[in-house]
């Protein structure tokens, strides 16, 4: 059977093209989204419950399928374990069907790059950053607070929340001090 699925983008606000693209692809089933938001597919979740083995979804362009390459490989992995496929029309794409190894392989090897490569430039900026002296992190408390939360500490008249009421150093933060 072949299902449609359609989401509402810029382009196409109300899914008129998606559908008429769906319609000429023979779709039996068309499924369409309220809102374009990534989150809350509840139209997707429903495609891919009721979907069965041999089942083919059709969609006017991949990125109405799916928000980025991770979310892509996740998705057409969920299709494979099903044992169904997608179309994407504006790609010319079929996938699922054998004849693609090559496309989700590379797909899958895509998503890890992308990955690693966002990875390693936000290593290497904060490496650049440790260079120039700019601390990451949340800020640290200001030395003489902490220094009175040390003194009230050990003067052992002070409970954990009157120490913090009145220097603002949380528990953890004066242990984490009085360990050093």
């Amino acid at each position: 059977m072949l299902i449609g699925y359609a989401r509402p983008s810029l382009e196409d606000p109300e899914c008129q093209h998606q559908l008429a693209l769906l319609k000429k692809a023979g779709c039996n089933t068309i499924y369409i989204e309220e809102h374009a938001s990534p989150k809350k597919r509840v139209r997707l979740q429903e495609l891919l419950e009721t979907a069965t083995a041999g089942d083919q979804v059709v969609v006017a362009k991949l990125y109405t399928w799916a928000d980025s390459t991770r979310h892509l490989v996740e998705l057409l992995d969920t299709l494979e374990t099903k044992g169904m496929t997608l179309y994407s029309l504006q790609e010319n794409i079929e996938i699922g069907t054998g004849k693609e190894y090559p496309f989700a392989n590379n797909l899958r090897n895509l998503a890890d790059f992308q990955s690693d490569a966002i990875s390693e430039k936000t290593k290497a900026g904060l490496s650049v950053a440790k260079e120039k002296g700019v601390v990451s992190g949340r800020p640290r408390k200001p030395d003489e607070n902490v220094k009175k939360a040390i003194e009230m500490h050990n003067s052992k008249q002070y409970t954990l929340a009157e120490i913090k009421e009145k220097t603002g150093i949380s528990k953890s933060t004066l242990y984490r001090y009085l360990e050093s």
